[in-house]
């Protein structure tokens, strides 16, 4: 891991070294990379914690959604603490009929997460338009400013902005990412690793973590064991909610400052991609959300750390390529090299890339990573099946 983390730091030297877009692993962009991954990672989690559990939920978005309106609202009657609560409400009332419609009545569950994500958008847009057109500052697709939650810096942290203003080779590359974790962190932000870290050992120490993984992969076997498959099902799609609406409250109260319509901008799907690229595991879904909130965060600063990044991007996928070759994978090592190589020549044929293709960035990665990712991805057996107590599987 520490091998991989050095490898990793050193490319990235190189690469801003060679192309000068100094703002590939500035503290600026770090710290903007973090607080974008956020959102995706706590839907990422939530449906880390259904589908361990044997449910789909790829109504994360909706949930999301009431999420940023719960918060919204909780937020300017009660304060920006309550806010966090409303948000964790919100997006648990719709894990929560979810859970009922695939666990209760086993209705199909993607159909299910489509029509929460439709009702969630609708439902919004209706108590939006009756509750924040009447207040100051309020509209019928967005709600008064938000009181904000505290922030923190590390002591130090100022420091390591100055190092990594030298542009020196790996030493400023290493104090601008450190720096850009130290440097104004929400408290929501904190909040969130440690949800992150603590599902860690929620679903693989203690025997509720164990009795909820074995309904996600054997639900039938568990109920042999004596295991309430049914409840556990309910509780870890209600806690799946409660997590996607706690990203949807980041994005009302801590990337923005108020409830804005369509805020979400599907990042409970890029949570649902990141998720699965870090093979239903939590820290390999949170390294997935920093990949996808780092390009999130790049395409916003600045068009010549995009334009790096083609050959980045290209330089990996011919490295990819190389390995699946050696492997003897000739089909995935011809996709590889060749999208690698076209983009290394969009890069040396460009000065620039177009603003309109700008925004795809994080859209872009996702497609990429999830197609490399394919290869080495393990679900948990029975998630998607629809169990019925008393059947056999």
């Amino acid at each position: 891991m520490l091998l991989s983390l050095l490898t990793g730091l050193v490319l990235l030297s190189i690469l801003r070294t060679i192309t000068g877009a100094h703002d590939l692993d500035s503290v600026g962009s770090v710290s903007a990379a973090l607080a974008l991954a956020v959102p995706i990672a706590m839907a990422g989690l939530g449906g880390l914690w259904s589908e361990r559990a044997g449910v789909v939920n790829i109504g994360l978005e909706g949930m999301m959604i009431l999420g940023t309106w719960f918060a919204a609202y909780f937020a300017l009657n009660w304060g920006a603490w309550a806010g966090v609560l409303g948000a964790v409400i919100g997006g648990a009332i719709g894990g929560a009929v979810h859970a009922v419609a695939t666990v209760i009545f086993t209705v199909d569950q993607i159909v299910s997460g489509v029509a929460i994500n439709i009702i969630a958008l609708g439902v919004t847009k209706y108590l939006a338009a009756q509750v924040f057109s009447t207040m100051s500052g309020g509209g019928p697709t967005q709600s008064p400013g938000l009181p904000d939650l505290p922030s923190f810096t590390v002591p130090g942290a100022g420091w390591l902005q100055d190092v990594a203003n030298k542009h020196l080779f790996l030493v400023s590359d290493a104090a601008g990412i450190v720096g850009g974790f130290l440097t104004n962190l929400s408290a929501l932000t904190i909040i969130a690793i440690v949800l992150v870290v603590g599902s860690v050992w929620v679903l693989w120490k203690t025997k509720f973590g164990l009795r909820l993984r074995s309904c996600g992969e054997s639900p039938w076997t568990a109920e042999t064991l004596g295991v309430n498959v049914i409840r556990y099902k309910m509780v870890a799609v209600i806690i799946s909610g409660a997590l996607a609406g706690l990203g949807g409250g980041f994005l009302a109260m801590v990337a923005g400052n108020n409830y804005i319509e369509g805020q979400t901008g599907g990042r409970g799907y890029i949570g649902l991609a990141a998720m699965i690229f870090g093979n239903w595991m939590p820290i390999g879904m949170g390294a997935g959300a920093l990949l996808f909130g780092y390009t999130d965060a790049i395409q916003l600063r600045s068009n010549d750390t995009v334009h790096a990044l083609l050959l980045g991007i290209g330089v990996a996928l011919i490295v990819v390529g190389a390995w699946q070759l050696w492997r003897r994978r000739f089909w995935q090592a011809g996709i590889a090299l060749v999208l690698g190589v076209l983009f290394a020549i969009a890069y040396l044929k460009t000065d620039a890339v177009p603003t309109q293709f700008t925004s795809m960035t994080p859209y872009v990665t996702t497609l990429l990573v999830m197609a490399l990712a394919s290869q080495r991805l393990r679900m948990p057996k029975a998630d998607g099946a629809i169990y019925r107590k008393g059947e056999a599987g």
